[in-house]
């Protein structure tokens, strides 16, 4: 896999040369000292994937996101220091297409295997997602359906995911009646800043989802851990490491298929933007059991990767412009159609 490194400081530069070279799967295209020099070089050679800083002079690492996916794209990954105090420029640049976020290793650690493990694990995922490799589906069981039941809107979104999401629940009134709840790709260690994030720009209240709590209507939770949501019951989410060997962590696809198995009620399938085939698996089980299926359409795409994979296999129902999504979404539960 060819990578472009993008980053103004030297150390860092040297810690992620360190870190590569402990896989000779990986190899170094070029390194750009800022934004404006890595748009230009993605340009003339456009790598598998390019590890980019955030806080650069001349152009920052969300512009020059931004302008890459535009222009040239190619999987992103941000690799900045202190990524806690950077969350929202993380986000940013994961709405303009960035897969994924981790810390820049360090040259201090004197295991530079150590050092480079979160980084190398994430490349190798990616390398893998790039390599075309398909989850295998689950047999499913679904329990009948009840009308009365609560109605249930499951989300999942990738690359690009934190923009889509935030327009598209932005977008929901305060007193929208269907439980809503979000599987995003993103690290552990960011999901409880994007859901405050998220929250912040929001009528309805988006916290962590919990072990144990039911999806309920006005509040939408969002998935918080590396392993997998998946409504364990009717009335109970859960989390599981199982399948161990997906790309994604958490798994749109084991959530969707744990709504068709055990939610009793509607559901609304919407699959957003992403890099990959994850959730469009999912969003086929619930369209097979005549429940509504969305799929982002490919204009308001950040990346046009998950849902194009559903819209190939027949999986989404309907395949909507982003700002179209909520005010279907409004449509469906019942209220009124706004375009």
């Amino acid at each position: 896999m060819k990578i472009g490194i993008v980053n103004d400081s030297p150390l860092a530069v040297a810690a992620l040369r360190r870190a590569l070279a402990l896989d000779p799967s990986f190899e170094i295209a070029w390194v750009a000292g800022d934004g404006e020099q890595a748009v230009q070089m993605a340009a003339r050679q456009t790598p598998d994937l390019i590890l980019m800083d955030l806080l650069m002079p001349v152009l920052d690492g969300v512009e020059a996101t931004r302008r890459i996916m535009a222009a040239t794209p190619c999987a992103i990954v941000v690799v900045t220091t202190d990524l806690g105090r950077n969350a929202a420029q993380v986000f940013d640049a994961m709405g303009h297409g960035a897969i994924d976020a981790v810390d820049t290793p360090t040259l201090a650690e004197p295991d530079a295997q150590l050092a480079a493990g979160p980084l190398l694990r994430k490349l190798r995922n990616i390398g893998r997602l790039l390599a075309g490799r398909v989850p295998t589906r689950h047999t499913l069981t679904a329990p009948p359906r009840a009308v009365a039941a609560a109605r249930l809107v499951a989300l999942g979104a990738s690359a690009g995911g934190p923009a889509a999401l935030a327009t598209l629940l932005g977008a929901l009134p305060a007193d929208f009646g269907a439980a809503v709840v979000a599987v995003q790709h993103v690290d552990e260690a960011f999901a409880s800043g994007m859901a405050e994030w998220l929250d912040g720009q929001c009528a309805l209240p988006v916290r962590i989802a919990r072990a144990g709590d039911a999806p309920r209507p006005g509040t939408v939770l969002l998935a918080g851990t590396n392993d997998h949501l998946h409504l364990a019951s009717p009335t109970r989410m859960a989390y599981t490491e199982q399948p161990c060997d997906y790309l994604y962590r958490p798994s749109i696809d084991v959530f969707f298929e744990s709504v068709v198995e055990h939610w009793r009620g509607d559901v609304i399938g919407v699959l957003l933007t992403g890099m990959g085939r994850d959730g469009a698996l999912g969003l086929k089980a619930m369209r097979d059991r005549g429940f509504l299926t969305i799929a982002q359409d490919r204009a308001t795409s950040a990346v046009y990767g998950m849902p194009k994979a559903a819209a190939a296999m027949g999986a989404a129902a309907e395949i909507l412009p982003l700002p179209r999504i909520a005010p279907r979404l409004v449509q469906a539960c019942g209220g009124a159609l706004l375009l």
